[in-house]
């Protein structure tokens, strides 16, 4: 199917750094949206919904006759220690605004063909050098967990016949309120530094391929279920550090203690900056998928330059 000659995309997420360039792409290519905000609708082309609520679109009317949704709420996985307050809120805006979102579509007389979902490598856990795809088990612990149960969140639209596609996420690396933030201050002061031993895989990808596999998903019916988003490229911990020191032309040879970081952040630190995931993004090679951002220097060379 060729987008742009379809109606409107429905797309939850759009303030965000990732939601804001998709809509920005689909703009670009005319493709009209009708963005799922929470506060008061405050132009043409919103809707306002409350992803807490059930139903969280009392007035589902608009969402008829959609082309596909996009789904990228979500809270911060790395934005603060994992406590429990944080852990109830990170299910809900995943879990939750999935489950109703996908009940909401499943309810509508002409329901989207396609919805698309974000979720995260996390879904693999800790495998060491294991080679990681879509047709990998899923892995232990909280995050593991969480992802399982995002992904399954997305039940009701399944079942109502609509293609859904988990797009799992590495690290994303793009200007704004990203990842690539909280790294920047201690590289640029010089304090750049491996976390651990470095040895960690990291399945990173720029912002640019993933705005472009969101439009790919949109745009072939061929893939459902989990796709790895990620570039062709992974690099160990101790690689991404080096690479950043060498992109901001600052030193990079520190390293912090595991014992420090668990200290720091505790659960979060054992699960999302210790963790090793050597993801492959196979699915989306064997569909055609073309990376033009496929290794770490441009990618990171592209998002320090905005």
């Amino acid at each position: 199917m060729d987008l742009r000659a379809t109606s409107r995309v429905i797309l939850s997420g759009a303030s965000g750094m990732l939601g804001s360039a998709v809509r920005r792409a689909l703009d670009a290519n005319g493709i009209p949206t009708l963005q799922l905000v929470r506060r008061n609708k405050t132009a043409e082309g919103e809707l306002q919904w409350d992803p807490n609520s059930d139903p969280a679109i009392p007035n589902p009317g608009p969402l008829e006759g959609a082309r596909a949704a996009v789904h990228l709420s979500g809270a911060n996985v790395s934005a603060h220690r994992w406590t429990d307050n944080y852990k109830r809120e990170m299910i809900a805006s995943r879990v939750d605004s999935t489950r109703r979102l996908a009940t909401a579509l499943a309810g509508l007389k002409q329901h989207p063909a396609t919805l698309v979902t974000a979720s995260a490598i996390g879904i693999y856990g800790d495998r060491g050098d294991e080679v990681l795809d879509e047709a990998s088990r899923a892995g232990d612990g909280f995050l593991a967990s969480l992802c399982r149960q995002w992904e399954a969140a997305a039940e009701p639209a399944e079942q109502a016949g609509i293609r859904v596609v988990h797009l799992r996420f590495g690290v994303v690396l793009g200007p704004g309120e990203g990842a690539l933030k909280q790294m920047l201050p201690p590289f640029k002061l010089g304090l750049g530094a491996r976390i651990g031993n470095g040895r960690q895989w990291m399945s990173w990808v720029g912002l640019k391929d993933v705005v472009a596999a969101v439009l790919f998903a949109l745009d072939h019916p061929e893939l459902a279920g989990p796709v790895n988003v990620t570039a062709p490229n992974p690099v160990t911990n101790a690689e991404f550090t080096r690479a950043l020191g060498r992109q901001l032309h600052r030193p990079a040879f520190l390293f912090v203690p595991p014992v420090a970081m668990k200290l720091l952040f505790g659960q979060m630190a054992e699960e999302a900056l210790l963790a090793s995931a050597r993801v492959e993004p196979t699915k989306l090679r064997n569909a055609g998928f073309h990376f033009s951002e496929p290794n770490l220097d441009q990618a990171l060379g592209a998002a320090l330059k905005k």
